[in-house]
């Protein structure tokens, strides 16, 4: 799983051997809660195979809002950088191998790349489209209609209609699933 990043970071043999012990391998089947809306997220976790997603409750109803795939990190990071509770719920969505990294091992490692410049950008750069990924999902809902949600995930997105199951995907784009069955006999028609 390691050996593809290796000369993506500058680091000697014994550094980055120290860095990468700190991961600890797990297989979960779909549907494995990792992380519980409220709870302080202590574990950050790197995908080798499957998918994970990111979700809150909303009045009993369950709201998807990010997913992510093979070679992605995923944590609740407010939760896990701020030791507050988390906002939300981490999940599997098909079964998965995750590689999970303590709290503590996280912050020794941030704190040692403050003399790897480059790794400390890697970090920040991971951060930033973290977030930019957040504000464009944010954003259209305020300037897309829904057709137009679906249109743009299968152009930018096509890996989640083909792994995702609908109910997630309906969630994700602020519908239900009633209304993307809609959408999409509606495009099939017009095909």
């Amino acid at each position: 799983m390691f050996d593809q990043h290796r000369n993506k970071f500058p680091l000697d043999d014994d550094t980055w051997n120290d860095y990468i012990s700190c991961f600890h391998v797990m297989q979960v089947p779909a549907k494995t809660v990792l992380l519980k809306e409220g709870e302080v997220s202590k574990k950050m976790f790197l995908i080798e195979k499957g998918c994970l997603r990111a979700w809150f409750n909303s009045n009993g109803k369950d709201i998807t809002f990010q997913f992510f795939f093979e070679n992605e990190t995923v944590a609740s990071v407010e939760s896990f950088r701020k030791k507050i509770p988390s906002l939300v719920t981490i999940q599997s969505v098909e079964p998965s191998l995750v590689w999970w990294i303590h709290k503590r091992d996280v912050d020794r490692i941030i704190g040692s790349l403050k003399t790897f410049p480059a790794l400390q950008d890697l970090f920040i750069d991971a951060v930033f489209e973290r977030m930019f990924e957040y504000m464009k999902h944010f954003f259209s809902f305020i300037k897309d209609t829904p057709l137009q949600r679906y249109l743009n995930l299968l152009k930018e997105k096509p890996q989640l209609v083909q792994r995702i199951p609908q109910r997630y995907i309906a969630s994700y784009l602020g519908i239900t699933t009633v209304h993307l069955s809609r959408i999409k006999s509606k495009l099939a028609r017009n095909k």
